[in-house]
């Protein structure tokens, strides 16, 4: 088993939040018994994505970017917004100037769905990442499938191996894949299997909380051909613009979002920050 806790230094904890959810994912992956041949079959007879990578490229000459989570609640806060309405939501990201859609179908740990992916996207139009634990073909395929734009491969969470068989397959079907980072190790193993959009997350694994030095250190050493993402702990139109500064093209904002009392101008002073 790869472990995220392996990647993280002077770790005491024998168990990250990401190992515990990387696990129960890997469980049920091992239970599944359909067939990937017929499931790449399926995607290959789907219209094309709605561009991911592209729409955040094109849109960032204008200025930062916005990634607009819908997420219900994490494990480390519990419920942010249980009961919110994915289709009204994504229609007010869209409103406020959002680039992208992100949203969290795992169900057990977030409290996501695939309905929540396919009515955001629905009401929005606009390209959609699932936001999940990829840990198998069968998850890659089922990103395409349930009409997602862009698959997440956590790096911390992936052997060398899975990452490179997961993004080749992922490309192979339609799909944009956004790695997401931790260090300047996790950056040269994406690199390595030709990731073109990379995400840093400004999470610690192992505490869950924020270190917003990360994401300026590593802005500054990623090349110019990889549109970048900042993950996690964007705050407001500040982290936005320091994070402009460093080489980011984008922030992928969930938390702050979800529970602004005015999720339109939220996003539209991310966007114009």
């Amino acid at each position: 088993m790869f472990r995220a806790s392996a990647l993280v230094g002077n770790v005491t904890e024998s168990s990250t939040y990401l190992d515990r959810i990387v696990d129960r994912h890997r469980e049920m992956a091992a239970n599944d018994q359909r067939h990937l041949d017929d499931l790449v079959a399926r995607c290959d007879s789907m219209a094309p994505t709605r561009g991911f990578r592209r729409r955040l490229q094109d849109d960032a000459v204008a200025g930062m970017c916005v990634i607009s989570e819908i997420k219900r609640r994490s494990p480390s806060k519990g419920d942010l917004q249980a009961d919110l309405d994915p289709s009204s939501l994504a229609q007010r990201y869209r409103d406020g100037g959002a680039s992208c859609l992100s949203v969290l179908t795992d169900e057990e740990f977030f409290g996501g769905s695939i309905g929540d992916l396919q009515v955001a996207a629905a009401a929005s139009g606009l390209p959609v990442l699932r936001k999940d634990f990829t840990v198998s073909e069968f998850d890659v395929v089922d990103a395409r499938l349930m009409g997602a734009d862009c698959v997440l491969l956590i790096a911390a969470a992936l052997s060398d191996d899975e990452l490179k068989r997961f993004h080749q397959l992922a490309r192979q079907v339609g799909l944009d894949v956004l790695v997401e980072i931790h260090d300047e190790t996790e950056l040269e193993r994406a690199l390595n299997v030709g990731a073109d959009l990379i995400g840093v997350n400004q999470r610690d694994l192992v505490t869950f909380r924020v270190d917003h030095e990360r994401a300026l250190r590593m802005g500054s050493v990623m090349p110019e051909s990889v549109v970048r993402v900042a993950e996690s702990g964007v705050r407001g139109p500040d982290d936005a613009r320091s994070l402009r500064a460093a080489g980011y093209q984008a922030v992928l904002v969930g938390e702050s979002l979800v529970t602004s009392v005015d999720p339109r101008s939220a996003v539209h002073a991310l966007r114009h920050a």
